[in-house]
């Protein structure tokens, strides 16, 4: 595959979809074509599990549906959406991937992580070039979801405690896979993350 796949990692108000956003046009304006993704989402099917896995609902999926749910979308976005835009030399750029799974269902869930790696090689079998985790506290998060106004959908409600647990898997990822992962401090102006974030991209490209 001659393209490139980035992806951008980070608790609820961290900043993820903005710095996508940036990123792309920056990169558009040097002339790549570039694609940006969400996840769960990206395809007709995907965007469908992602309502079934977003929604507040009074039958909400238990943990283990939901890990499936996650791999369902994520296999459907991979076969028909990524892999095909990589092999085309698209810069392919992720709004969550597979690390969102490895701290949301892993450590924020618990559920077993070597099923969860083992589920990660089944539904997507492929890697960014680059990680970015935009990195944030509970209370900064609260404080920026607030100011957004936004109603909550169901992960965004599951309180402080279960964010710390899902901020400590992302840190856990990104130590153990430092070539890949950068930790960004989210805490930072939007315009210097998106600076050193652009620089980073181009030295990759």
């Amino acid at each position: 595959m001659s393209g490139v796949l980035f992806s951008f990692e980070g608790i609820d108000g961290a900043g993820k979809t903005t710095q996508v956003a940036l990123l792309s046009q920056a990169l558009e304006e040097r002339g790549h074509r570039v694609v940006c993704l969400r996840e769960p989402g990206g395809t007709p099917l995907g965007e469908k599990i992602r309502g079934l896995l977003l929604d507040r609902t009074e039958d909400p999926p238990s943990p283990v549906a939901e890990l499936l749910l996650f791999a369902a979308a994520r296999a459907q976005i991979v076969a028909t959406r990524i892999r095909p835009e990589l092999e085309a030399g698209s810069v392919v750029i992720l709004d969550r991937f597979t690390d969102a799974t490895f701290a949301y269902q892993g450590y924020g869930r618990g559920l077993p992580l070597d099923q969860i790696l083992s589920l990660e090689g089944i539904a997507s079998g492929i890697e960014p070039r680059r990680t970015w985790y935009l990195d944030l506290d509970s209370e900064e998060s609260n404080r920026r979801r607030t100011l957004r106004g936004e109603a909550p959908d169901r992960l965004e409600s599951e309180g402080d405690t279960f964010r710390d647990r899902v901020r400590a898997g992302y840190l856990e990822r990104a130590r153990s896979r430092p070539a890949r992962f950068h930790v960004v401090d989210a805490s930072q102006s939007v315009a210097s993350i998106a600076t050193r974030i652009l620089q980073e991209a181009l030295s990759l490209l």
